[in-house]
């Protein structure tokens, strides 16, 4: 089992950073959380802070790259991280109507989704495999698995962020560093909650933390849940492409268009 007592966390203002950070949360803990939103933050970290952890909060855009590393290098070399969990991250989609998403929502999607990832976990790549030790967590989705209808740059940016992970994995372990990607389904968050749609076996936040905790302290190279969700997901992956098509083309679902645009 991984011991996990320093641990970065991005996104942790709300859904399941939040609840991320207070399954960690207790004495001999020391949180670094990240997020945009300064006053949800604050009661993130004084939520963990009462169940005894240490916590540094920082009010950052993982999309800064520079303030990401300048900050997360400093936070590692104060105090070396165990485990960074890439988190942070946002929808967008097609609406009920359209046929084409907006480009600059796509852009501001992949900005947060894909190169907020790459922002939180580059500066640590090389300190952990100094060390010979350390876990990088990716938060992926089940829409990373098969690309949907309704959220084509949602789905693209989540199925980059599961091939970096296994891609870094591959290269990574044999330096001492555990690569683990979290590819959960449908979680009650804030980020589900504008999404108009059938949402089979969702879970709480809390829940999915716990999930995901367990599943990070075993090391587990992959963590998908619910599994058979995740299994019906593997299924269209395999089944022919315009029939799986047809059938997504079946729902009712409405994904709004994220109102994030890219900062100029």
């Amino acid at each position: 089992m991984l011991e996990h007592r320093t641990i970065l966390i991005t996104g942790a203002s709300s859904g399941i950073g939040r609840a991320l950070a207070l399954a960690y949360a207790g004495p001999g803990v020391r949180l670094a959380l990240i997020g945009r939103n300064a006053e949800r933050l604050e009661e993130s970290a004084a939520a963990a802070s009462v169940k005894g952890a240490e916590v540094v909060a920082a009010e950052l855009d993982v999309r800064d790259c520079d303030a990401m590393r300048t900050w997360i290098k400093a936070q590692d070399a104060a105090h070396p991280f165990d485990l960074a969990i890439a988190n942070a991250g946002i929808t967008t989609g097609l609406g009920n109507e359209g046929s084409s998403e907006d480009p600059e929502a796509v852009r501001a999607l992949l900005a947060t989704n894909l190169f907020g990832v790459l922002n939180t976990v580059e500066p640590l790549i090389g300190p952990m495999c100094t060390r010979r030790r350390g876990q990088l967590a990716f938060i992926g989705s089940i829409a990373g698995l098969r690309g949907l209808p309704f959220s084509p740059a949602y789905c693209a940016s989540k199925a980059a962020v599961h091939a970096y992970a296994e891609a870094l994995r591959g290269r990574l372990e044999g330096r001492g560093v555990v690569v683990s990607l979290v590819i959960p389904g449908f979680v009650k968050t804030p980020l589900n909650e504008a999404i108009s749609a059938a949402k089979p076996l969702e879970i709480d936040a809390t829940r999915a933390a716990n999930i995901i905790r367990r599943g990070l302290s075993r090391g587990k190279a992959t963590i998908a849940f619910p599994l058979p969700l995740y299994l019906v997901a593997r299924l269209a992956r395999i089944l022919p492409p315009r029939l799986v098509d047809r059938l997504f083309a079946q729902f009712d679902v409405n994904v709004p268009e994220t109102r994030e645009r890219v900062r100029p």
